[in-house]
């Protein structure tokens, strides 16, 4: 059942990850990956945010595989932030390549700590 789950989550994660980054980069513009950015640092909020409550507030094993794998996993994209960083840096732009590279890691961490914060003191 947890497998079925994961999957439905997985699923609908990436229709999630889809929408927010269209959205978000029609709003922006081509210039910088804004989409990947937002998904990722969102993503990166949202698990800190399962973790901790997996952590200190007794979050089974399940849901945090379900919204963590599935529906986390599918939404945030490694993947699509690196070839975007390599696409800027082929395309010149190496400026903007280091920006999208210091400012999804660091964002993303920071997010994920936040998520975490949040999460223990609640």
């Amino acid at each position: 059942m947890i497998l079925l789950a994961t999957a439905l989550a997985g699923a609908l994660g990436a229709v999630a990850r889809y929408v927010v980054d269209g959205v978000v980069q029609e709003r922006f513009g081509d210039a910088f990956p804004w989409g990947t950015w937002a998904v990722n640092v969102t993503g990166s909020f949202a698990l800190g945010l399962v973790t901790g409550l997996m952590l200190y507030q007794g979050l089974g094993n399940g849901p945090k595989s379900v919204i963590g794998t599935g529906f986390i996993g599918s939404y945030t994209t490694f993947s699509t932030f690196t070839y975007e960083t390599l696409r800027l840096a082929e395309e010149g732009s190496r400026y903007e390549a280091v920006l999208n590279a210091v400012a999804n890691t660091t964002v993303a961490l920071v997010a994920a700590a936040g998520g975490l914060a949040l999460a223990s003191a609640a």
